[in-house]
């Protein structure tokens, strides 16, 4: 008899009691039936020789696996060995003569419900009931039976690796017929991508071991020298490699693991994708990604948690900043300037996290958002002349809103004469202005020394003779020094902040300025945001993913103690959705010289359809 113990997907441990041979696999016949999708019907035979114990391989597309090694006919097998099989490890306990009758019988009623792939993480718990719970149908099931005799089974029912590879041929073939919509993929390509995840996971390994990167000073080389280099050593790895199997696409196998080591793992691809806006990493093998608004599931996946940990690491310390047990959470900045955010263990409970925002590869104009169905041709005309009227203004919105986007296309409104100062937590604007000083804050080292707020820079800029300040969102206590920078001298401030309404976006001020510590009545708050704040635009996104602006409000003073606004512009959704004038003519352009190049019909309570078709 044979005593094995099984962790299962959840990570929860049964120890089973089996006769030999044993036969393990998919099928129900078999002796111990792992239902998976990355196991074969009849994946791997346990038997008894005169030498010992050997497991034999049948020659499956994902392998069997014993201590890390993948293997065709292995033994003698000892206790302690781990056995990997799809999904499950299997670790011999102890081989005996025979086992307790009582335990023997649990043994084959045992069965335990546990999610697919897809639901891992759920940590379903295990029941010994031998049934799955009504509300969870599609859960696959270990069962434990008396082992049965199997015809064929000294060799007519083990496929041998000839066989492997022209079931492979007919594999490829059923590929073709699925759909490439992401939502219905065969068992068949679900396996030979789950086989390719293992062997690119051993040539990662094979490749670090070779170059030494972890002991290797690669500051002296560039990023080509590296990759090129990488490349070379993996080429003659993959080309002595006889584990890959024949199907294997060696050539972007070598790039997907060179990625991997050296630079951004499968990101790489993503981030290339002009169409792909925010890259959302939830584990090492789940990937979602935005394109038009609309999230989804990507195929592609690291190697392993470590995998993402170094890629993390490579993005954060050419920034000066670390991310480590102690300091688990940081965000960065791509060379491209796209936005990082990257969380680890113990804070993220499921696997390292990374989401990356990207940003237009060209530099976008108020047209492009106009072409876009964002705002009307006229709400468009007025923030610009607003911004070449020294106007200040805040743009409010929720997460993913595109708050960023909006301040990057105003701020390059301001004229080429100016003296810009931006200043961010984490640098994500891309001004082209001639004259312009970018600012970043940065976070305190090991020794929680160094560490330069927002708030500090804020206050070293008003020492810099700026023309106009950009924050890029405030979020604190640097609010009083932002709206003391704009009723001093610095008109035509710029800044965002979170806020799910104009009036939200007041009250949000108000709480950041008492965030200040300066022990300011309310009233004296709210007159010194009433005087630092011209206008108010609220961008907000759609259930459709279409982002667009939904309101322009002008802060027009104190009344009653309130702070008093009224809407210049609003989006109405319609049907048919439009932009529409408010028929008000803001105060600040009520002068002779203050609307001279604005027409006063833009203002009059017209409706400008926003687009015609639905977002694709």
């Amino acid at each position: 008899m044979l005593e094995l113990d099984v962790r299962l997907q959840n990570g929860t441990i049964r120890r089973v009691a089996l006769s030999l041979p044993l036969d393990i696999g998919r099928a129900p016949e078999c002796g111990l039936t792992l239902k998976s999708w990355r196991v074969a019907r009849r994946h791997a035979r346990i038997e008894l020789r005169a030498a010992g114990m050997f497991i034999v391989d049948t020659g499956t597309l994902i392998g069997t696996f014993v201590n890390d090694q993948h293997v065709a006919d292995y033994g003698p097998l000892q206790p302690g060995d781990e056995i990997m099989i799809g999904p499950y490890l299997l670790r011999i306990h102890a081989v005996e003569e025979q086992v307790s009758p009582s335990w023997g019988q649990q043994a084959c009623t045992m069965s335990a419900e546990l999610a697919a792939d897809t639901l891992v993480g759920n940590s379903q718990q295990l029941t010994m009931s031998g049934h799955a719970p009504s509300a969870l149908p599609d859960l696959a099931e270990l069962c434990v039976h008396t082992q049965k005799p199997i015809s064929g089974a000294e060799g007519g029912t083990h496929q041998s690796i000839n066989g492997a590879a022209n079931e492979s041929h007919l594999i490829t073939q059923r590929m073709c017929m699925t759909s490439s919509d992401g939502h219905q993929v065969s068992p068949e390509r679900e396996a030979m991508a789950a086989a390719m995840a293992l062997h690119r996971r051993r040539l990662h390994g094979q490749l670090l071991e070779a170059l030494d990167l972890r002991r290797r000073d690669v500051s002296s080389l560039s990023d080509a020298a590296l990759r090129a280099e990488a490349s070379t050593v993996l080429h003659q790895i993959i080309e002595g490699d006889t584990l890959l199997p024949i199907w294997a696409d060696r050539a972007r196998l070598l790039d997907e693991v060179v990625n991997e080591a050296v630079g951004l793992g499968p990101l790489e691809a993503l981030l290339a994708d002009h169409r792909v806006s925010e890259i959302m990493v939830k584990r090492h093998d789940e990937l979602f990604i935005e394109v038009e608004g609309r999230l989804r599931r990507h195929p592609a996946c690291f190697s392993s948690e470590q995998a993402v940990r170094e890629v993390m690491e490579r993005i954060v310390a050419p920034l000066g900043r670390r991310i480590d047990e102690s300091s688990p959470m940081v965000d960065a900045r791509l060379p491209d300037g796209s936005r990082v955010n990257a969380v680890i263990a113990p804070i993220a409970l499921r696997g390292n996290s990374l989401t990356i925002r990207k940003f237009p590869d060209r530099r976008l104009s108020m047209q492009d958002l106009v072409s876009a169905g964002s705002l009307s041709a006229d709400m468009s005309m007025f923030l610009a002349a607003c911004v070449r009227a020294r106007k200040n203004i805040v743009v409010s919105g929720g997460t993913g809103s595109g708050k960023t986007t909006l301040l990057n296309i105003l701020s390059n409104c301001i004229a080429d004469g100016e003296r810009v100062i931006t200043i961010e937590d984490a640098a994500e604007l891309r001004l082209e202005h001639p004259h312009l000083v970018a600012l970043e804050a940065r976070p305190a080292n090991t020794e929680g020394r160094g560490q330069v707020k927002i708030r500090d820079l804020v206050r070293n800029a008003l020492r810099m003779r700026p023309d106009r300040i950009v924050i890029g969102e405030c979020r604190g206590e640097e609010a009083f020094d932002m709206l003391a920078a704009m009723n001093t001298g610095h008109e035509g401030s710029l800044t965002t902040l979170h806020a799910n309404s104009p009036r939200d976006a007041l009250a949000r001020l108000e709480t950041m300025v008492l965030m200040a510590g300066m022990s300011l009545p309310l009233s004296a708050v709210r007159e010194h945001i009433s005087a630092s704040i011209d206008f108010i635009v609220q961008q907000s996104r759609l259930g459709e993913g279409r982002r667009l602006v939904t309101s322009i409000v002008e802060v027009t003073g104190m009344e009653s103690g309130r702070i008093q606004t009224q809407e210049v512009f609003r989006f109405r959704p319609g049907p048919p959705p439009g932009f529409e004038g408010c028929g008000v003519v803001p105060e600040c352009f009520r002068s002779s010289d203050g609307h001279a190049s604005l027409s006063v019909s833009m203002f009059e309570s017209r409706f400008m359809p926003a687009w015609t078709d639905s977002p694709s």
